[in-house]
């Protein structure tokens, strides 16, 4: 019997999300740990691959989500919950599958630390 998504990541708190993941207009691609400015806030940002400057400036365009319910999309995120604040990362799907990438420095990142 499969295991509801939060059983996987319990207390994990809430996350900004574009709406452009939630919608499914496009894929989750930009992953950011900032200080979480609340205590139900664990400081994740997601980024779709389409959003620009200009789409993340409007806060209309994102919503707060459980970090379960991101991980629902795209479960590749469970391990990087706990990285620590000022992570940056790509999630890259090329030939060799899924990685995630440091934003700063384009090395891949073990998600397993």
């Amino acid at each position: 019997m499969p295991r509801d998504i939060s059983d996987l990541v319990p207390s994990s708190g809430g996350s900004v999300v574009s709406r452009n993941i939630t919608d499914k207009t496009a894929r989750l691609r930009w992953l950011v740990r900032n200080a979480p400015v609340n205590p139900q806030d664990n400081g994740w940002r997601f980024f779709s691959e389409i959003d620009d400057e200009s789409y993340a400036d409007d806060p209309a365009n994102f919503h707060i989500l459980s970090f379960n319910s991101v991980a629902a999309i795209e479960p590749a995120i469970i391990p990087i919950l706990h990285f620590p604040v000022g992570t940056d990362l790509e999630l890259v799907r090329d030939d060799a599958g899924m990685h995630f990438v440091d934003s700063t420095t384009g090395e891949t990142v073990d998600v397993l630390r």
